[in-house]
This record gives C-alpha cells, sequence and structure tokens, in this order.
C-alpha cells in the first residue's frame, strides 16, 4: 500500500487499523447526557489516552463541558441498536470528536452504508479506504522528483534527510521539530516529540540566522508574535524541502516544493525566519 505516494509496511497497516477501529470505544458527554444515555462513565481528567487515542479523536477540540467519558465495548455499541448509535454519534459531532466519518465521504468505495455518521470496523478499513483516511487533504509527497545530484548536496549538512523522507512515524508524538533533527544528524530525534527547549539548543549550537531556500540546509521557521516556535521544516536545496506538518500519527516526513511547503505551513499570527545548518 502507498498513503500520499508514500509505502506503508503491512506492520504500520495494522496499527492504523487498531487506532482507528479499537475493540473499546470512548465518548465524551456532558453529566445530562450521560444521565439521557444510561451510560457509565467516568471523569474527562481521570481518564489516561494514548497519543494515538488522543489524536486519532481529536481530543484536543473536544468542547470543556463534555467533561464525562463512557466506553463501550464493541459488543455494547453494536447493542445500542441504530437510532440511539445515531443519537449518540451526533452528540459526539456536535461535541468535536474526531474519527466519526461520513457515509458521503466513502460512498464510492463502501456502498450500502446505513447511516450518515458511523464508526470504523476492521471489516470496512480496505486498503483504499485506509489509503483516503490517512492521505485525506494532504499533498502527495514528492520524494521520486527530487533529482539525484540534490539528495547528494543535501547529505553533508542532512545525513540522514534521504532515510526519513518519505515516512510516517510508527507512533503519535514525532513532530516537525525532530524531524529537522533527526534529518541533521541526530539519531532517535525523529521519533520523539521534541519539545522546544531542545530544539532551539539545536538550532544555537549548529546553526547561524540567515539561509536561502534554494541551498540545501537552510531551517525555515515560524514563530508565533512571543518569539516561540511553532513550527519548523528544512530545505534541501534547488526549490525543495522537507516537512512533518503535526505530531499527528497520519501525519508523514514529506518532501514537497520548498513554495508549497511554506504556503502549507503559513498561519496566521505565526512569521517566517530562517536558520542556517552550519
Amino acid at each position: 500500500m502507498r498513503v500520499l505516494n508514500i509505502p506503508v509496511p503491512d506492520e504500520l497497516q495494522a496499527l492504523w487499523r487498531g487506532w482507528l477501529a479499537p475493540p473499546r470505544l470512548l465518548f465524551f458527554l456532558t453529566g445530562e447526557e450521560a444521565t439521557e444515555f444510561d451510560l457509565p462513565t467516568v471523569s474527562r481528567k481521570a481518564v489516561g489516552l494514548t497519543p494515538e487515542e488522543r489524536d486519532t479523536n481529536a481530543v484536543w477540540g473536544i468542547a470543556a463541558g463534555a467533561d464525562r467519558v463512557a466506553w463501550l465495548e464493541l459488543a455494547e455499541w453494536q447493542g445500542l441498536g441504530p437510532r440511539r448509535q445515531r443519537e449518540l454519534l451526533s452528540v459526539q459531532v456536535r461535541h468535536k470528536r474526531g474519527n466519526i466519518p461520513r457515509r458521503r465521504d466513502f460512498a464510492d468505495l463502501l456502498p450500502g452504508l446505513p447511516q450518515a455518521r458511523f464508526l470504523w470496523t476492521p471489516e470496512l478499513l480496505t486498503d483504499a479506504v485506509l489509503e483516503r483516511v490517512v492521505g485525506a487533504g494532504d499533498p502527495p509527497c514528492q520524494k521520486p522528483q527530487v533529482p539525484e545530484g540534490v539528495w547528494e548536496a543535501a547529505s553533508a549538512r542532512l545525513p540522514r534527510v534521504r532515510e526519513l523522507a518519505a515516512t510516517f512515524a510508527s507512533h503519535s508524538g514525532a513532530n516537525c521539530f525532530g524531524a529537522v533533527m533527526g534529518a541533521a544528524g541526530m539519531a532517535g530525534a525523529e521519533n520523539e516529540w521534541m519539545q522546544r527547549e531542545p530544539f532551539e539548543a539545536f538550532l544555537e549550537e549548529r546553526t547561524r540566522p540567515g539561509g536561502n531556500d534554494d541551498q540545501p540546509g537552510t531551517v525555515l521557521l515560524w514563530c508565533s508574535a512571543d518569539g516561540l516556535a511553532q513550527h519548523a521544516a528544512v530545505t534541501l536545496g534547488e526549490g525543495w524541502a522537507v516537512q512533518k506538518a503535526s505530531q499527528v500519527w497520519t501525519s508523514p516526513r514529506v518532501v514537497l516544493a520548498a513554495d508549497d511547503l511554506k504556503r502549507a505551513a503559513r498561519q496566521w499570527g505565526n512569521r517566517l525566519s530562517r536558520r542556517r545548518l552550519r
């Protein structure tokens, strides 16, 4: 299987299917809704989610008032019946929980889905469906279009960039800062949820202000108005660059045209600066 023009090994596909269609399902409810649905719940503050559960369900966007969590085994969910399922999914959409697909987005691949909103089950996640779910909305990786000479020239400052380009992390948390550090030769950095402090220490030690987007090893750095680093990418040279857009497991390390990457990374309030790898 290839997703966003990136090969995905079988073991990673299996992880993706398990995160999208877990055996235990979580639902976010207000106290009143928990009573209405007659579901046992626990306090949201007491729930320890894995990074993959957090990102798959977009927990960061869920309404603050939905402070109760119900866990349902798959058999319990199926036992609710279509009407109650529909009502509970409507509540989840209102609370902005993620991973609640729409029938219209998959009707060509999964004809006959009974409800406008549904939850994934393993048998629904065919290769074609999985490719669409993970690749939705993101530009395909352009690694094959990069000339050999560009990779060779980049290797002096970015000894691991070719190895990391066009790969998915095997978990949530791996982020843009770690991807830049890993490309620059720091083994293992690409797999960490790299915080600002070690990343800024890396910038201080390994870079200097300035840089040219057409040259390899220019760190593209987006900072908020308070000067805090918010996102980073690095150039390969000759108009190419590499980034990991976020810490979410669906976000790969992609090669894009530098101008396209900069447009995609632009966010209101963030300012782009450049630092040159030594």
